[in-house]
């Protein structure tokens, strides 16, 4: 199986497939590598993180962070000898893409930000950092099985099994077979510790990728985080999916393809553009 090494001295596990212009899968924190299969139609990348076997599980809490998150992505590239790629982000992969395109701007081609959001309300900071420690205590007391069943049936994972049993099925068993360990390390380390997206306004005004938010319009904690980055990032568009939870790339792969390969196609040919500042005034009706 094809491992890569971190400037950190861990390995990753990772799948390439295709030719072409390169665009990077980073997973959302139930997921992994097997989260985009349907949509690995390009030159594709999709990576393990660490926690996740067959990547490493480095033992030490202080090996999962959003800053190493975010340099796992760089990690990808460089080992793969790639410049720059598409970097497409779900979730706890999202907030990565996002803080990998305002730090390392030379490295993106384009950034697809989806699901990303949860924690990131002002007023739900104490309950989010509460109810993660709640969920990694549950991944190391009881079993991983009973731990995952109880997490793919959140309020905003309900959808998925509503349109798609089976495929919701195939998610919740994959959810189950995770390292227990990995997944509390990373629910300390990088979930319940990253920044708030309403803290990172002045680096999201620096991003110069072309940038395509996604998000359910039933994955509640995602949709003012979405309106916050599509306001204030300045390159950004924003996709709500219709009756969609959190997985929308799994819930409802058709139209999350279509999309991406849409703004895939128009970032490659040069017509992707910023915002018209005349868009954003204070005025209602204008002049």
């Amino acid at each position: 199986m094809p491992h890569l090494t971190t400037d950190d001295n861990v390995k990753l596990y990772y799948e390439q497939v295709g030719s072409g212009i390169p665009v990077v899968f980073v997973h959302e924190f139930a997921g992994d590598v097997r989260s985009y299969e349907i949509q690995m139609r390009y030159r594709c990348i999709a990576f393990n993180a660490r926690g996740y076997p067959p990547s490493d599980v480095p033992e030490h809490g202080k090996s999962y962070s959003q800053e190493r998150a975010r340099d796992d992505i760089r990690a990808v590239l460089d080992a793969l000898k790639i410049d720059k790629a598409h970097i497409v982000g779900l979730s706890m992969g999202g907030f990565a893409a996002l803080h990998f395109g305002f730090t390392y701007p030379d490295r993106a081609r384009s950034l697809v930000i989806a699901g990303c959001g949860y924690g990131a309300a002002p007023d739900k900071r104490a309950q989010f950092t509460a109810e993660a420690e709640a969920v990694a205590k549950q991944f190391e007391q009881v079993s991983m099985e009973k731990a995952a069943e109880a997490y793919a049936l959140g309020p905003t994972r309900v959808q998925f099994q509503n349109k798609d049993p089976r495929g919701w099925q195939e998610f919740a068993d994959q959810l189950a077979k995770h390292s227990a360990e990995g997944s509390a390390r990373t629910m300390r380390g990088v979930q319940a510790r990253r920044p708030s997206l309403f803290d990172l306004v002045d680096q999201m005004q620096t991003i110069t990728a072309p940038t395509l938010i996604m998000t359910g319009d039933e994955d509640w904690p995602c949709l003012e985080p979405g309106l916050l980055m599509k306001r204030t990032i300045p390159t950004a568009a924003l996709v709500v999916m219709p009756n969609a939870g959190h997985t929308i790339n799994l819930e409802d792969p058709v139209a999350f393809n279509a999309h991406i390969a849409d703004f895939f196609h128009t970032v490659d040919v040069g017509a992707w553009r910023k915002r018209d500042p005349r868009a954003v005034v204070s005025t209602i009706l204008g002049r």
